[in-house]
């Protein structure tokens, strides 16, 4: 089975393998050039799931108007 790119993977997925980064250099017992290595996938992973993030942020923020036109929502219109 051919390995998924970063950027092709779901969410969940680079959420489950970031989670699993972290636990393995808190565990201790990795060398130092393979504790560097998962630290920088670590990041990678880290900015990519910062990016879906943001943009599923900035697709919720978005609210349909009474004209059927989506319309920026900023917390700060709150009216419920």
């Amino acid at each position: 089975m051919p390995t998924k790119k970063v950027e092709e993977k779901k969410f969940e997925e680079n959420l489950a393998e970031l989670e699993t980064i972290v636990k393995k250099l808190e565990s201790g017992d990795v060398a130092l050039e393979d504790a560097i290595s998962e630290f920088q996938k670590g990041m990678l992973l880290s900015e990519k799931l910062k990016k879906t993030l943001n943009e599923a942020e900035e697709t919720l923020v978005k609210i349909v108007g009474k004209d059927e036109r989506e319309s920026k929502f900023s917390p700060e219109q709150k009216n419920y």
